[in-house]
């Protein structure tokens, strides 16, 4: 185990590799949009609109998850190989995002299509609640960081971690359905990790 302060270049390197990953996985978001081709633009974007859906959403998804990273590792004082390990399976499914994203806009009336998407986020969140998990029971947060933080981070990966899993059935009943509900998450996904967070006071 070593300290951030005693070990300050290999950490660095640590969050600039995590940060490597997500600004990759948001670039090769974009770059899964063609050029429409046609005489009629106006009609060829509009055939693409589920491309176009799949991309924003994936780019405010990405966007919240190295929020959440950022935040996670802002509050490490201290850090050992599991750490390090958990945190590349995560950056793992990161990375597979713009694959899962591509499918989700070729297929998004196809339940095998949001299923995969929806796994893919399941993972992604699963290994953020490992990395909670394992550091705060490891003791590497910084002491200034308080129980109801921890809970909150906690709560959160959680609930969205459940979102994403409950729609993989859903999908393959209506895949509509299943887009629709992980719109939850961005209504009432953090005033509800609020009250649970704040509800083990």
């Amino acid at each position: 185990m070593q300290t951030r302060e005693k070990a300050e270049v290999e950490f660095s390197r640590i969050v600039a590799f995590s940060d490597g990953v997500f600004a990759i996985a948001i670039t090769l978001l974009v770059l899964a949009l063609e050029v429409p081709a046609g005489s009629d633009l106006v009609d060829a974007l509009r055939d693409r609109g589920e491309e176009f859906f799949a991309y924003f959403l994936s780019f405010a998804v990405v966007g919240r998850f190295w929020m959440s990273h950022h935040g996670l590792f802002g509050s490490i004082a201290r850090f050992d190989q599991p750490l390090l390990a958990i945190n590349l399976a995560y950056l793992a499914f990161i990375a597979l995002i713009p694959f899962t994203s591509e499918i989700l806009g070729e297929y998004s009336d196809d339940s095998a299509g949001v299923a995969l998407y929806a796994a893919n986020l399941t993972l992604v969140t699963a290994c953020s609640f490992a990395i909670i998990r394992y550091a705060s029971r490891r003791e590497l947060m910084r002491v200034e960081k308080t129980d109801y933080r921890v809970r909150r981070a906690t709560a959160s990966t959680v609930v969205v971690t459940a979102v994403f899993a409950v729609s993989i059935p859903i999908a393959f009943v209506s895949p509509l359905l299943a887009t629709i509900s992980w719109a939850s998450l961005f209504l009432v996904g953090d005033r509800f990790t609020e009250r649970i967070a704040g509800a083990a006071d």
